[in-house]
């Protein structure tokens, strides 16, 4: 008997957070199917997830790679990707009301783990700019019906920007389901490098990307390499 839904989730030195994401998702989704796609982490990650999840996998690194590879050996109707920051907050009953509509796509609101006020409107920007567009990022739990996900190919592989490529594609075949629960998500970047450089940041990667700046170059930008 296939499960339910199946999580993907794409490490890469999450070894402070798989693990506990893991139990959250093992607890509030029993018959959840949890793939662990590595990166090549040179941290305790893949020790950390062994044994919490049903498959992990090594690959190649690079996030639309990782989420490819684990949405092939997935086995569930509906697939969907996780960062491992990220927690959903809707309980699996609910998520069975969502997918009993048959989606063909969809992704969560969003809500940032920090607790200054400058958070809630980020992520209210965040939330009306996805749902008017709908295009999501990787922080918004995007999940689509496994025949969908292979008969379009995946996320672009692109070394950043895969999860708004990959939407722009979505949106041309079907409207996507909002799940209006939203997937906590770690404000950390945020308040690593500060709430104004990181959305200026943001917005020029964007804005290049749109512009038609190599996505091998957006990635050497944001990661400083």
């Amino acid at each position: 008997m296939s499960a339910a839904v199946s999580f993907v989730i794409p490490i890469l030195d999450e070894q402070d957070a798989v693990a506990s994401l893991l139990r959250y998702l093992r607890a509030g989704f029993p018959a959840a199917e949890l793939i662990v796609v590595d990166g090549g982490s040179a941290d305790r990650s893949v020790s950390r997830a062994m044994g919490l999840c049903d498959q992990l996998l090594l690959a190649e690194r690079g996030r639309a790679l990782q989420m490819n590879l684990g949405g092939r050996v997935a086995s569930a109707d509906y697939v969907f990707f996780l960062h491992a920051d990220s927690r959903p907050s809707l309980t699996a009953a609910q998520l069975a009301a969502y997918l009993a509509r048959q989606p063909q796509w969809g992704f969560c609101r969003v809500r940032l783990s920090g607790t200054r006020p400058v958070f809630r409107l980020i992520e209210s920007s965040m939330n009306l700019r996805s749902r008017l567009t709908s295009v999501a990022t990787g922080d918004q739990m995007l999940f689509l019906r496994r025949e969908l996900l292979a008969s379009t190919g995946g996320f672009d592989a692109i070394a950043l920007m895969e999860d708004v490529a990959y939407c722009k594609r979505l949106r041309r075949l079907a409207q996507p389901l909002v799940i209006e629960q939203p997937v906590i998500t770690s404000s950390r970047r945020w308040e690593a490098h500060g709430v104004a450089a990181t959305i200026a940041r943001m917005w020029c990667l964007r804005l290049g990307f749109f512009l038609g700046v190599s996505p091998a170059r957006l990635w050497r930008s944001y990661y400083g390499q």
